[in-house]
């Protein structure tokens, strides 16, 4: 996946674009970041790889950030700067799994309420560790608890 990305940024540098290559940059950045994170170089390898399921945390964090900022910057009164940070969303979007939607997310959310015996808004916890399992990186978080503490509620 991270060959992918390079390569993709070679082309967008080669079309030059401009929005498209710095969030590829800094992509690739947070993905070095995290490689160093992970600890010291195999010296047999060389140097320490990650997983395909890492690079795609990395990829959903970073997704995240650009999401946060345009908003920021939305409220703040400055819809240029959105504008790119919601471009910057788009192309880091691309590397990530397809989303689920809102009625996928609705169903895991009744089996895990049925499966942990949840019944008050206090349990939401038990229903949260039973759902992130199979939601991460397929559904924004806070999506998942906004559903999560409607149903628990009764909304």
């Amino acid at each position: 996946m991270k060959e992918k990305i390079k390569t993709d940024l070679k082309e967008a540098m080669k079309a030059r674009d401009a929005i498209k290559t710095g969030a590829l940059r800094m992509l690739l950045a947070a993905l070095t970041n995290k490689e160093k994170e992970k600890g010291p170089f195999d010296s047999a390898q060389g140097k320490q790889e990650l997983s395909d399921e890492e690079i795609q945390q990395v990829i959903v964090t970073e997704a995240k950030k650009r999401k946060e900022a345009a908003e920021a910057f939305e409220k703040g009164g400055k819809p240029e700067m959105a504008e790119q940070e919601k471009r910057e969303l788009e192309f880091l979007q691309a590397y990530l799994p397809e989303q689920m939607g809102e009625e996928e997310i609705r169903k895991l959310v009744r089996e895990a309420i049925a499966q942990t015996g949840a019944a008050s808004p206090q349990d939401m916890g038990k229903v949260m560790a039973a759902l992130m399992p199979q939601t991460k990186g397929k559904a924004d978080g806070s999506l998942v608890s906004q559903i999560v503490k409607q149903s628990l509620t009764g909304q």
